[in-house]
């Protein structure tokens, strides 16, 4: 096989297998999480359903996928570039923009957190995503504090926790879809320090 023809293959395979996780979010944002079906996610591919457990092993490794997606959104909202509390700033004004333009990631967002509190092995993968985050989070507000933009008495890991559940608390419906999420991110902004408005 040449290396063009190998790398086409990787980008078909990768193609499908990203058709079959959008696919999967699609049905956990429609069903519910309880209504999420490996064969009805390879029907709406178009692939008998050996062809999705080529790509994904077991439906741990398909919601696995489905929340790599979905905090692949909420990264898309941390931009490198300004001050920390630009960034910050920044980061929570898109993801209430994010959960009002996509209320589907909100809705599959809250399935999955639902549904790790009566799941290990979604317990566990839901876990690694949100570490992560808590991690980038820590760090940017680290920064801020060694370069003057938050107060030095900010404890970074406790104001990640924090910022993480406000954001988090803009997937469930009565907060994302009225004024009390901004009402929520306004108020932290201000006790941030880093919100004029």
């Amino acid at each position: 096989m040449s290396l063009a023809s190998a790398r086409e293959e990787t980008s078909r395979s990768e193609k499908r297998r990203q058709e079959l996780v959008a696919a999967a979010f699609d049905q956990i944002a429609e069903h519910g999480f309880e209504g999420l079906r490996t064969r009805d996610v390879a029907d709406a591919v178009g692939v008998n359903i050996a062809t999705l457990h080529y790509y994904f092993p077991t439906k741990e490794a398909l919601i696995g996928g489905v929340l790599e997606h979905a905090m692949a959104r909420f990264r898309s909202t941390l931009a490198p570039h300004g001050s920390p509390s630009t960034q910050l700033l920044n980061h929570l004004r898109s993801v209430r923009k994010l959960m009002a333009d996509e209320p589907e990631l909100g809705i599959v967002m809250g399935e999955l957190a639902l549904r790790s509190a009566r799941d290990r092995s979604i317990e566990k993968i839901f876990n690694q995503t949100r570490d992560a985050w808590q991690s980038a989070m820590k760090g940017l507000l680290r920064r801020g504090v060694r370069e003057g933009n938050l107060r030095e008495e900010l404890d970074s890991d406790a104001v990640a926790t924090l910022v993480i559940a406000v954001l988090t608390s803009l997937t469930i419906p009565p907060l994302r879809d009225s004024p009390r999420g901004d009402q929520a991110l306004r108020q932290l902004e201000r006790w941030l320090g880093i919100g004029g408005r």
